[in-house]
């Protein structure tokens, strides 16, 4: 007979076996194989000045990017395509965690974001989307008298 010297509890047991039981049902491709994030990962961040989005996409051509700015909704799309072998009775793929097909993020953007000064540059597999602030919304000191 087995016994512990911790009691064990049941709602936490359950609580476990449910995230176990729904990381092995995700189909979400991460740079691990499956998760929960989506691809591209994303870091985002804020100034006063410039919402800064950051889309980690290595082996994305530059060509197959689309960037979408409508009503306040950020659409990054775009297509990695596979680097396997072609079918060949010589060659095998023994693990493939690296995501490939067509991929597409959506973001919902501030209210002072302004739609016309947005600008999107490629750098060694990261996508920097810079989205400047519109000047209105900015902070300004007031001279008090």
């Amino acid at each position: 007979m087995h016994r512990t010297f911790f009691p064990r509890d049941m709602l936490a047991e359950m609580d476990r076996l449910q995230r176990d039981m729904q990381q092995a049902f995700d189909l979400a491709p991460t740079i691990r194989g499956f998760g929960s994030n989506g691809f591209p990962a994303l870091n985002i961040g804020a100034t006063p000045q410039a919402v800064e989005i950051h889309a980690f996409a290595p082996g994305v051509d530059p060509g197959t990017l689309e960037v979408q700015l409508e009503r306040g909704l950020l659409t990054i799309a775009g297509k990695r395509a596979s680097v396997l072998p072609e079918a060949d009775a010589k060659a095998a793929v023994h693990i493939n965690e690296r995501f490939e097909g067509a991929f597409r993020r959506m973001l919902t953007l501030p209210d002072d974001a302004d739609p016309d000064a947005v600008d999107a540059k490629l750098t060694d597999g990261v996508l920097r989307i810079t989205i400047r602030r519109r000047a209105s919304a900015q902070p300004r000191r007031i001279a008090v008298q």
